[in-house]
């Protein structure tokens, strides 16, 4: 069995190429296409396989994280996306909520205001109407759909949003619409809110529908385009693609869903770090992915990955009502820039020089500097070691830009260099305690895993700054992300309202509702080609004290949902509440809102590694002049680099130290040591004062 997992970065395409049967893998890296992401996926899959010896025709799936859509919320660039709704809601998606982001301040942005998904001119209504209960109290005006149909396809509207009130009791509005949408617009992406997000909650259910009508034609087109070129290039194996709950899922599928994509390109980040992690017996992991544009920090506990909840969930500012793991994006990558802002003060990102022209230090033109350029100058990278020796640094390019930068502080180049990564590194650890300390978490009670191309060079700084004692770099760093892509199996997920207050449940409904979901899931598991024995469904639920306007995430039981059920789910949310808020109320009546299903299909994936062979003390390749601050001075170190791939299990050493391999650069404080375990991840321990 031959795997490929695929992951579109800001600069660079990971690619990790596994023979599970044989235990082999390959990696590789490819300059990122941001104008064609397929083009650096293609080019990408011809090198891996020449390095690889092994023909595309061998390769039995192929695993993608994409960034197609988020990089179409982020920088809205989307479809022209038009509404169908009842009379009297067109401005709904406008109005939004009593709450607001910020609640005293009259200067916030709301994106939902200020870069509307759906223009005003394209939102129409029609009259249909049913009540909460899914009867019908007016039909649905079919001639009238139509005819906003004909309206919005001369409006050059690319995409269609149905959204009525209470689709998620009784659909049927809702299709039938849409039916009348696509008969008349046979080009046009359509799609329901039933369909996408069938939950209460008009505004953040029809805002993020209109997400998947927004960016639905984007990354439809995307995924048909790459599947044709991989199937010109010989691959037979199933494409599947990276969805934001963590698992992968079929191209049809997401040609259904496009909004499960949000954020396929960094939930891999957070699996793979967090199946390094349970090999290298820490699973309790703050996982910081560094890449070119951006660092993404996700939180593993007991072994499984965080989920984000209703409060907090949301892509470039806009609620999303989708299963999603909780990662925290800030602008911190290689290629951020550090520049004075209009008030003098020195800046480090979120803009970023990227790709292409990219750092100085990439001698494509780059003239700004930037946290590669500034880790080059002080030593930290190796120029004829970058990328495994297939791409030579600029130093004279990176100290120029830096110098330029130093003249207007009147700091010397060193300084200035060491000050833009003091900065990086600060707002990445702030990032981080809003993530941990802000929600009543203690960082020092966990292991930081730093990864992706950057991720290694920061991870012992950051976790400094935390406090964190004990750091864990994965074996292939840069192409954690892509190797988290083999580590996921098929996930789908069923969800119904079910509104029922304790002491007045319906079990025989609620069952129902559990066995429905299961039903649905079965059946697309069935056209997966997914046998039964493959198969598990996870039932959980969205609790509340009746009264309350958010909700807990709770497990239930299989099997029927008795009284006797029920105990164990009333009892792991008063303890969820009393986790999350500090207190709960045991006599207060409690409200289930929301029923959901998880359903798992296993796929062949990653196991476990291949143990590192044992040895004696390695010499290093060579050594260099490093700038380290120390005691709050910088002083420069004579700095041996080791080649990792060299490095034995058991092998340990006092920093400083700098790690060369293909695909990242480890960085070694000098207070800091590390020892190479058995399956080659470098644990990085603070030295004891």
């Amino acid at each position: 069995m031959i795997v490929l997992g695929v992951d579109v970065g800001g600069t660079f395409t990971d690619l990790i190429l596994a023979d599970l049967d044989r235990q082999r893998l390959t990696t590789h890296k490819t300059p990122s296409t941001p104008e064609n992401p397929a083009i650096a996926v293609v080019r990408g899959l011809e090198a891996i396989c020449e390095k690889g010896e092994v023909e595309i025709a061998q390769i039995d799936g192929l695993f993608h994280g994409t960034t197609v859509g988020t990089n179409a919320m982020l920088e809205h660039d989307g479809a022209v996306t038009g509404l169908v709704t009842n009379e009297g809601f067109r401005d709904v998606l406008h109005i939004g909520r009593h709450q607001r982001p910020q609640h005293y301040s009259i200067m916030q942005d709301l994106p939902w205001q200020n870069r509307p998904l759906i223009r005003r001119r394209h939102r129409h209504t029609v009259a249909g109407r049913l009540d909460a209960q899914g009867k019908e109290l007016t039909p649905l005006d079919e001639d009238a759909v139509r005819e906003v149909a004909h309206t919005l396809s001369d409006q050059g509207v690319e995409a269609v949003l149905v959204g009525f009130l209470f689709s998620y009791v009784n659909p049927a509005h809702e299709r039938r619409a849409a039916e009348i949408v696509s008969e008349v617009m046979p080009e046009a992406f359509v799609t329901t809110s039933s369909e996408v997000a069938p939950q209460f909650r008009e505004f953040e259910r029809f805002t993020t529908a209109a997400m998947s009508a927004f960016i639905g034609p984007k990354v439809r087109r995307y995924i048909s385009e790459l599947q044709r070129s991989l199937h010109d290039r010989g691959l037979r194996g199933e494409l599947h693609v990276m969805t934001s709950s963590g698992g992968v899922a079929t191209p049809e599928m997401i040609a259904r869903k496009p909004a499960s994509t949000l954020l396929s390109g960094l939930v891999a980040g957070v699996r793979g770090g967090a199946a390094v992690g349970r090999h290298a017996g820490a699973d309790r992991l703050i996982t910081l992915d560094i890449g070119g544009t951006s660092a993404d920090i996700g939180i593993v506990v007991d072994g499984r990955l965080t989920e984000a909840d209703a409060r907090s969930a949301s892509i470039a500012g806009f609620p999303v009502m989708l299963p999603m793991i909780d990662i925290h994006t800030i602008g911190a990558g290689g290629g951020s820039i550090a520049y004075l802002d209009r008030g003098g003060a020195f800046r480090v990102g979120p803009e970023s020089a990227g790709a292409d022209p990219g750092p100085a230090a990439y001698g494509k033109g780059g003239n700004q500097p930037t946290v590669t350029d500034a880790n080059l100058v002080l030593g930290r990278l190796a120029p004829k070691d970058f990328l495994g020796g297939e791409m030579q640094l600029d130093l004279s390019a990176a100290q120029r830009v830096i110098g330029a930068l130093a003249e207007r502080l009147g700091r010397t180049p060193e300084e200035t260099a060491e000050g833009a990564l003091t900065v990086l590194n600060s707002n990445m650890a702030n990032a981080i305690r809003s993530r941990t300390v802000q929600k009543g978490i203690d960082p020092r009670d966990f292991t930081l895993s730093g990864f992706g191309g950057a991720g290694p060079l920061h991870a012992a700084e950051v976790a400094g700054m935390l406090g964190v004692r004990r750091v864990l770099i994965p074996p292939h760093p840069g192409i954690t992300s892509a190797m988290g892509l083999l580590t996921a199996d098929l996930e789908y997920h069923a969800l119904r309202t079910a509104f029922a207050v304790k002491g007045a449940v319906d079990h025989d409904r609620l069952t129902g509702l559990f066995d429905d979901m299961e039903t649905e899931l079965s059946g697309i598991f069935d056209r997966d080609g997914v046998p039964p024995e493959k198969r598990r469904m996870l039932r959980e639920g969205e609790l509340r004290y009746v009264g309350q306007g958010y909700e807990l995430k709770v497990d239930f039981p299989d099997g029927p949902l008795d009284a006797d059920a029920l105990e164990t789910v009333w009892r792991e949310f008063h303890d969820k509440h009393r986790a999350e808020y500090g207190h709960a109320f045991e006599a207060a009546p409690i409200e289930i809102v929301t029923v959901k299903v998880r359903g798992i299909g296993e796929v062949d994936k990653l196991g476990t590694p291949p143990e590192v062979a044992a040895g004696g003390a390695v010499e290093p390749v060579g050594q260099g002049r490093c700038v380290f601050r120390v005691n709050d001075q910088l002083s420069s170190f004579e700095t041996p680099y080791y080649d990792r791939s060299a490095l034995p299990a058991g092998h340990a050493v006092h920093g400083p130290a700098i790690l060369l391999q293909a695909d990242s650069t480890t960085v070694v404080q000098p207070d800091w040591s590390f020892e190479v375990d058995r399956y080659g991840n470098v644990i990085m321990s603070r030295d004891e004062k």
